[in-house]
């Protein structure tokens, strides 16, 4: 099959919201080991946010006009030259390190891709790749042990809402910080909740119990870095996924996204999923024309789960 275009996200320079557009974008024949994906939907994530605002340029400068995205999940349509595995017609999701994936089509390595699980919906597939990625790379950086005590602020957004329930299912005891509305979520998914705000500190020792916390995975901001410190955790037991100076400034790790992206990781994690071990709860689907007003929902940083574009 031969498609010449996509409707793809596109900014042609850092800023808000009003940079996002959608527009028709010529696209290539697939080269060697690539494959072109009709993308039945596509995950957004909160880096891209910051990516966009240009905050993050010195990290993951941008080249312009840009499109956007990574997670991705859709079938296969075409095939390029030495690709095997992988045929026409194929369910699949992975990821796209071209920002590209928010789009009706793209173009991405063959090597990226892994089978769509077919107990996985589309919207969980298409939103897999980043949340559990970076579940797993954070998870790791702070090595939990079974029965230890590890708390995790916004613990029940995307990100969040996997790193608890993986944390869970190796058998350790989590506190998870997040508004009170949160509350019965993470508890039926084996986490005691507690709720941010005044006393926070006071709260999760108490949580915690005689022994402590062990290890602290920060979501949402340096705050959290300095209440870890003040809660007695060693900063090689410290992970964040956004505020990289107060890191720096402590010596917390900052692992991400980029240290679990392998197929063998995703492939781990969609069958945690697949298997029910591990849910992705999807707070909301706009089609690709909405792309501002899901990026408008999830900036205001209250979602449960992830937000999804339906191409």
């Amino acid at each position: 099959m031969t498609v010449n275009t996509a409707r793809a996200v596109r900014l042609d320079r850092y800023g808000g919201l009003d940079e996002l557009y959608v527009d028709d974008i010529p696209l290539s024949e697939p080269g060697t080991g690539e494959v072109v994906v009709a993308v039945r939907a596509a995950g957004i994530n909160y880096g891209e946010t910051k990516i966009r605002s240009g905050e993050m340029h010195d990290m993951f400068p941008a080249t312009f006009p840009s499109g956007q995205g990574s997670d991705l999940a859709g079938v296969v349509v075409a095939v390029g030259p030495g690709v095997s595995g992988i045929a026409e017609g194929d369910e699949v999701l992975g990821w796209s390190w071209r920002r590209s994936s928010h789009a009706t089509h793209v173009v991405v390595p063959a090597d990226q891709l892994i089978p769509r699980p077919p107990q996985l919906s589309w919207e969980v597939a298409g939103s897999l790749y980043t949340v559990g990625s970076t579940a797993y790379a954070a998870v790791r950086a702070v090595d939990p042990q079974p029965g230890e005590t590890v708390a995790v602020s916004a613990a029940a957004g995307g990100v969040g809402s996997f790193v608890v329930q993986l944390l869970v299912h190796r058998g350790v005891r989590v506190l998870g910080i997040a508004s009170a509305s949160n509350s019965d979520w993470l508890r039926a998914h084996g986490a005691i909740p507690v709720p941010y705000g005044d006393g926070l500190r006071e709260r999760l020792l108490a949580a915690a119990g005689p022994d402590g916390v062990h290890g602290f995975i920060d979501l949402f901001g340096p705050e959290y870095l300095d209440l870890a410190v003040g809660l007695g955790v060693a900063p090689d037991r410290i992970e964040t996924i956004t505020a990289f100076q107060r890191a720096g400034e402590i010596g917390a790790k900052t692992d991400g996204v980029m240290q679990a992206t392998t197929p063998e990781i995703l492939t781990e994690m969609a069958k945690l999923v697949a298997s029910g071990a591990i849910e992705v709860p999807v707070a909301a689907t706009y089609p690709l024309e909405r792309v501002r007003e899901a990026f408008a929902e999830l900036e205001r940083q209250h979602t449960r789960g992830k937000i999804v574009l339906i191409p």
